[in-house]
């Protein structure tokens, strides 16, 4: 079996469009949530989201390439060219083969399904952009990293909802491991601020109807009310250690562990005692080949929700134990919520955490359930100093889809 371990990494998000960009904002305790300018809000009765801003798709691609794809195969496209480029990996005819895309999404082309729609009832069906159905699939994102790479290795989209990036980047991490690739480019992108798709999530009561972008998302706090939709791409380049010192590549974690599996419970809600989350957990330790102690930060799916940050601190008091002092916090504050790109975002900035020895804090805890238990150490206010040698991730999705992953320091050996 091989070690694998990370040589880049690239970011579109809501707090910034590369990855250092998203790391200084969110050590200055800056947010990328907003008022939403997509459509009219009344209608949704959703007033705040993350929009990715300032987003120029001609520094990653030609004209003729981004107009024929839904914007969340864009993001996608543009972080993993940016993973790439940092990696200094060359894919060529050498390598090409051995190279995967495992770059997944949550919800796929639904602002080109939306057009879609209403150009149908205006025109007729058979009216529809004759890209229609390509443009929204969810595959596409991964295809068209494919495309633009040249990789011609395993290429997939695993769709398990909010957790769909750390389930890409584990899927991808146990193909090289297993030494079905040499290298990969894994994580997820999302694009999902539309009328359609903030209407079904209003719906099914899961978003804050907060007003303020700066305490609609407030992980872990007695006033939290649901989640922010944020949109954006993160993707790392990850590789055997033995291609990446080959090459002299310099590297920036290690990881060492991996576990998801199923509550098999509730299509929206987690299993109320957190035991899927917590064993998901307990694989990934498992796999890493350590102890629980030696875990010295989590960074929790933490989403705003009442559900869940009730049932993931019971997750983490069950494996860690009732009076941990573990750091646990959440970027979502900072970010709002990536749905298929987060758990990918969430293991860079683990990368970002062991390097500098810094956890980011939770962005907009203020007051922590203690009635309902939430009584960890959330890293509330600011971010601080730690010496961190494992890190851990956890993304939790609609259907009960549970992952984990733990990322390594990097020391040379």
């Amino acid at each position: 079996m091989h070690r694998v371990v990370i040589t880049g990494y690239g970011a579109v998000t809501p707090l910034g469009n590369d990855v250092d960009t998203v790391w200084t904002n969110m050590k200055e305790m800056k947010t990328g949530i907003d008022r939403l300018t997509r459509y009219n809000p009344d209608s949704t009765e959703i007033y705040v989201s993350g929009e990715v801003k300032d987003f120029d798709p001609t520094e990653y691609m030609e004209r003729r390439e981004y107009s024929r794809m839904d914007l969340f195969s864009q993001y996608a496209v543009a972080a993993a060219s940016q993973a790439l480029a940092m990696s200094e990996y060359e894919i060529n005819d050498e390598t090409k083969e051995n190279v995967g895309t495992i770059i997944s999404t949550g919800i796929g082309g639904i602002i080109e399904l939306e057009k879609g729609a209403r150009r149908m009832i205006d025109r007729g069906a058979r009216r529809m952009h004759p890209l229609l159905i390509p443009m929204i699939i969810g595959n596409m994102a991964d295809a068209n990293v494919a495309i633009n790479t040249g990789a011609e290795g395993a290429s997939l989209d695993i769709v398990t909802a909010c957790a769909s990036g750390t389930n890409a980047l584990g899927e991808a991490f146990l193909k090289i491991k297993f030494g079905l690739l040499d290298a990969a480019l894994a994580g997820g992108s999302e694009a999902s601020i539309n009328e359609l798709a903030m209407g079904g999530f209003s719906s099914l009561r899961a978003t804050s109807p907060s007003k303020d972008p700066n305490t609609a998302s407030r992980p872990f706090d007695k006033d939290r009310d649901g989640f922010v939709m944020s949109e954006g791409g993160a993707v790392l380049f990850i590789e055997s250690l033995e291609s990446a010192q080959a090459r002299g590549a310099e590297i920036y974690g290690e990881i060492v562990g991996y576990g998801t599996n199923s509550d098999a419970f509730h299509m929206t809600a987690p299993k109320e005692d957190g035991s899927g989350a917590a064993k998901a957990m307990e694989l990934a330790i498992e796999m890493a080949g350590i102890d629980k102690s030696e875990v010295d930060y989590i960074n929790a799916h933490g989403t705003s929700t009442p559900i869940n940050d009730r049932a993931e601190t019971m997750s983490i008091k069950s494996v860690f134990g009732e009076d941990t002092k573990i750091p646990v916090s959440s970027s979502k504050g900072h970010l709002g919520h990536l749905t298929g790109a987060a758990g990918a975002m969430e293991a860079i900035i683990l990368a970002k955490a062991l390097q500098e020895g810094y956890i980011p804090a939770t962005r907009g805890l203020e007051n922590p359930d203690l009635e309902a238990g939430m009584d960890l150490d959330y890293v509330p206010h600011e971010g601080r100093e730690a010496d961190l040698k494992y890190a851990m991730s956890n993304s939790l999705g609609f259907g009960g889809h549970n992952a984990s992953i733990i990322v390594k320091r990097w020391e040379g050996q």
